[in-house]
């Protein structure tokens, strides 16, 4: 929806407040002005942090609406429900004292699900395996999408780091034919994980409950259209395998909840303190959850006396979320799969325990096989595209796996090549630690090299004794640089760390259009936003 759309739905909401009908509001309130507070999500990672948060607030303001209590700015790059917390317990008192509302205190725990543990349902009735992500125990359909992810057999997973490397990255290919699903280079793809089977069986045996039990958790508001919080009935190894998150940190209402099942007082004024929201609650929790890197497991495991009710646990738990990596292949060239590129994540936390990524450790045991290994995964539509001409010229920096959108364009533009079109200069800047450890898909690389398609730039940041990035290709090639974007009228992608890599290349770009461009810093700044808003400056970043 673009911001004139938007302002448009702001109008129209003041307009039915004030001269709505009174059924759809009391007699009271019919002509008092309408009231609003906002609490903006963002990441200050991003350029443009709460910018849609920040124009609603000011934007209801001056259509007349009347603010009960001051905006509240979420960073997801810090801790975001500490953001929200802090704010919240500011809120509340004023929305009471502003409606005359009497408060009630201390905050009140409700369940909002009542559990049901079944011993008589018909097996094919009950949610498991790849029919947990499903939702239905009726064959696919087309279109796919989060809530009917097509099982995709896996067709390809090879290695494509060398042996030195000590590290993990996999090429992956899903088998796509007769399924209807499409793509366009640049698109992302999502995958549900499931989780690891270890994790699982602990959470189970701390909370000493047998997981083949089947169970339901029911919405005690009738009112609600969320009747389950996800698809029951199912056993408590279902729920925690494919639909819960028992690897991320847990937030802190999940910690006031679980304190109440504590047995020592020790421990639960630990986990109480650090759900308040003092300095040295907020410190505890950063310390020992945050930076310390615990999961709801390793919760359990170093808080003895904590034995929650398993399904309480399953209610308080958020959703196993997909994961999305960027399309590293063009539906021109490979129409019946897709594919994609991840490095495997493992890494050592500060209290010795090794954390793996919840997604590439479950693939990475998963190979082609009869019948097929199934993975469940749909299509993310992207604006990261080509030029619609192949003789405009790009470049296109990707460190490490940042290559993987840009596989996908190369392979396009060396197909139009081989067409016999006039093919714009196309230029990757790529790097990595070493050339014989993890040069992503070195010999096709190389090979669109020698035909002429590709022009390339690498960093090898470790083959040296000073480190060298692409950032510092890219600034001593400014003439290429300029000539692509200021005198052809080309395109510039990025893709990979939003907070360093991507941050860095567009100050170089600042730097390139005010030196090269002989334009002052603020008319440079326009240039790139104008770029931005055609689309000639495109980025897929992650922090």
């Amino acid at each position: 929806m673009n911001i004139n759309k938007f302002d448009k739905l702001l109008r129209v909401i003041i307009k039915h407040y004030r001269y709505g009908s009174a059924t759809h509001r009391s007699f009271a309130t019919l002509f008092l002005p309408p009231t609003f507070e906002v609490f903006a999500l963002g990441n200050k990672t991003y350029e443009h942090y709460n910018e849609v948060g920040l124009y609603v607030d000011h934007r209801l303001e001056q259509l007349g609406a009347t603010r009960v209590f001051e905006l509240g700015l979420g960073d997801d790059d810090a801790n975001i429900e500490d953001d929200f917390i802090t704010w919240k317990d500011k809120f509340w008192p004023t929305v009471c004292e502003f409606f005359g509302i009497e408060g009630a205190g201390e905050d009140v725990s409700i369940r909002q699900y009542q559990l049901t543990e079944h011993n008589d349902v018909a097996i094919e009735r009950i949610y498991t395996g790849e029919i947990a992500r499903l939702h239905s125990f009726k064959n696919q359909r087309a279109p796919y999408d989060a809530k009917n992810p097509f099982l995709a057999p896996l067709k390809v997973n090879r290695e494509l780091h060398g042996k030195n490397s000590g590290r993990s990255c996999m090429h992956i290919e899903f088998d796509i034919e007769g399924s209807k699903m499409r793509y366009e280079a640049g698109d992302h793809l999502a995958v549900y994980p499931v989780n690891n089977i270890d994790l699982v069986n602990k959470i189970g045996e701390k909370c000493g409950v047998d997981l083949d039990t089947v169970f339901t958790l029911t919405n005690t508001d009738e009112e609600s259209t969320k009747k389950h919080p996800f698809p029951c009935p199912c056993s408590y190894r279902t729920a925690l395998t494919h639909y819960l998150d028992i690897t991320g940190n847990p937030r802190t209402h999940i910690l006031k909840e679980l304190a109440e099942y504590c047995t020592d007082s020790q421990d639960k004024e630990k986990l109480k303190l650090m759900t308040s929201t003092s300095a040295e609650g907020k410190a505890a929790y950063q310390q020992w959850v945050v930076q310390e890197n615990r999961n709801i497991v390793h919760i359990l495991e170093d808080i003895p006396s904590l034995k929650p009710a398993l399904d309480h646990l399953c209610e308080l738990l958020p959703r196993l979320q997909c994961r999305y990596y960027s399309i590293s292949s063009s539906p021109k060239l490979h129409p019946t799969s897709v594919h994609v590129t991840a490095v495997v994540v493992e890494y050592k936390t500060p209290t010795g325990r090794v954390n793996k990524g919840v997604t590439t450790s479950w693939l990475k045991e998963k190979h082609p096989s009869d019948p097929p290994c199934l993975v469940p995964i749909f299509v993310r539509k992207s604006q990261f595209r080509l030029p619609t001409k192949v003789s405009t010229p790009v470049v296109m920096v990707g460190p490490g796996t940042g290559i993987a959108p840009f596989r996908g364009f190369i392979q396009e533009r060396d197909l139009a090549k081989r067409e016999g079109k006039e093919v714009g200069d196309t230029i990757l800047y790529f790097g990595c630690r070493k050339r014989d450890e993890d040069f992503l898909y070195k010999e096709e690389l190389e090979e669109y090299i020698k035909n002429g398609t590709l022009t390339m730039h690498n960093a090898f940041s470790r083959e040296q004794d000073h480190k060298v990035y692409v950032t510092h290709l890219l600034e001593q090639n400014k003439d290429e640089l300029w000539r692509v974007i200021g005198e052809q009228n080309g395109h510039i992608y990025v893709c990979g760390d939003a907070k360093n890599m991507a941050r860095d290349v567009h100050n170089i770009l600042l730097k390139v259009v005010m030196e090269k461009g002989k334009m002052a810093e603020l008319d440079a700044a326009t240039y790139i936003k104008k770029m931005d808003s055609q689309k000639r400056y495109s980025s897929d970043v992650w922090s």
